[in-house]
């Protein structure tokens, strides 16, 4: 039997700009994740993706509806860590190295600097930059700052990862290497990840499931089950199995982006 680990239920969120005006963000949405999961939220920018998975993470408030996420409220999962969070720009503190950096969200938990540097070196192999431990963020390309951020996330040990469009300001040769890099962390760590893009060919690479959003507002168009075989390398981007699996959700894509614009 599956264990639902993310359940989404009528979620409604509007904006208001405290004059009167409103903006349907969200409508009705419902989805259930299961646990060791790996999904996608997939829509074009602005559809509400990174505010869902804010709502998910309690970063937001919806307007209505329920959310429960390792079987608590947000807020009960936020403050016990049950998920870590990885953003567009890993946000590494400059003054502070790789392995201080990665230690950050123990040392606010008061955890003692002897442990916190054990968890924060396992960390650092679980993302393969053994070695780069006293190194500084300046000294560190796109692509290794984003796997310290990685490392960063994972080391409370939480039970999710919530991703919002970790690679998109990275070049292509560094965002397939970190496609491989996820997946192999991915495997070895066993969480479940829900990772917000607007690119439907790493969406597929990378996902169990695939969610399309419709904008304005934001709603569920599809859910699309990726049936390629795992463990995927990158000599799946050249197969038939591959671009047959985006030309379906493209289909879905384009036909409510273009619906709603």
């Amino acid at each position: 039997m599956t264990e639902k680990v993310i359940e989404i239920r009528n979620l409604n969120m509007i904006y208001s700009n405290g004059k009167g005006n409103e903006k349907k963000v969200i409508d009705n949405l419902s989805l259930d994740i299961e646990k060791g999961e790996f999904v996608s939220l997939l829509g074009p920018s602005g559809c509400g993706k990174t505010t869902l998975l804010r709502i998910i993470a309690d970063l937001l408030a919806p307007t209505s509806g329920e959310v429960s996420v390792a079987g608590s409220s947000p807020r009960e999962a936020r403050l016990s860590h049950k998920y870590g969070m990885v953003f567009q720009s890993p946000a590494l503190m400059e003054w502070r190295t790789v392995l201080e950096n990665i230690e950050l969200p123990l040392e606010i938990q008061g955890v003692s600097r002897k442990e916190r540097r054990v968890i924060a070196e396992k960390q650092l192999e679980t993302v393969d930059l053994a070695g780069y431990g006293n190194s500084y963020p300046a000294e560190l390309s796109g692509g290794m700052k984003q796997r310290v951020g990685i490392a960063r996330a994972l080391s409370m040990n939480p039970e999710i990862l919530l991703m919002d469009e970790p690679f998109s300001a990275l070049d292509e040769f560094t965002k397939e290497r970190l496609h491989g890099d996820l997946l192999r962390i991915w495997e070895r760590t066993e969480k479940t990840i829900v990772f917000v893009t607007h690119n439907i060919g790493e969406a597929v690479y990378l996902s169990d499931r695939v969610c399309v959003f419709s904008s304005n507002p934001a709603r569920l168009a599809g859910v699309f089950d990726v049936p390629l075989a795992r463990p995927r390398e990158h000599v799946m981007l050249k197969t038939e199995e591959y671009y047959t699996e985006i030309a379906k959700i493209r289909e879905t894509f384009e036909e409510k982006f273009y619906e709603n614009i």
